[in-house]
């Protein structure tokens, strides 16, 4: 049964792996470009009915411009906790009520926060990076336990480091790929 098992440290390493970059992509999501984009406000908590709650849902969230994101509570008595929760996250937007929608203009960004970002975005890609390494790492662990049991032979070993070495390229370069589509959109004006 070594190609079971074989098979078995190969899914885990790619399951590892998609994680990370799936990790990453959703970070990315929340990284402002200066367009408006609903996912900014995805970490954003409001205290509703005595608990906090995701904003989503409490309010329905709009882009109706590229400048603009609008919300819409379902309850307008929590309209100022909304406004309140943005105030207090550390997006530096500034929320306008109008007692019945709340209002952010997303402001252009500055050349320097721009360049900022770009550092951000590449410190949370290292960080990707570094987990689709410890997929890799771990997985070459489970083949040399594998042939020091005796269930793979060296050479299917080698074959199956081979593969996963080509594995963990393929997803770093997705991981590049990722970043500067993010960085392109941020240096954008």
């Amino acid at each position: 049964m070594p190609e079971g098992d074989v098979a078995i440290v190969e899914q885990e390493a790619t399951d590892a792996m998609d994680k990370s970059l799936r990790s990453l992509r959703t970070e990315l999501q929340k990284v402002r470009t200066g367009r408006a984009n609903t996912a900014l406000l995805d970490g954003i908590q409001v205290e509703a009915y005595g608990a906090p709650t995701p904003l989503n849902q409490v309010a329905n969230l709009l882009t109706p411009d590229p400048r603009l994101i609008v919300i819409s509570p379902y309850d307008k008595n929590i309209i100022g906790a909304i406004e309140k929760a943005i105030l207090a996250s550390d997006l530096g937007l500034t929320p306008q009520n109008d007692g019945k929608v709340v209002r952010i203009p997303i402001p252009p960004l500055t050349e320097e926060r721009r360049k900022e970002l770009v550092k951000h975005v590449h410190k949370l890609a290292e960080a990707h990076k570094l987990g689709i390494r410890d997929a890799r790492r771990d997985a070459l662990g489970m083949l040399k336990d594998l042939e020091s049991d005796g269930s793979v032979p060296r050479d299917d070993r080698h074959r199956e480091e081979k593969k996963i070495q080509k594995l963990t390229d393929d997803f770093i370069k997705k991981v590049d790929e990722t970043v500067a589509q993010k960085e392109e959109e941020i240096l954008q004006v």
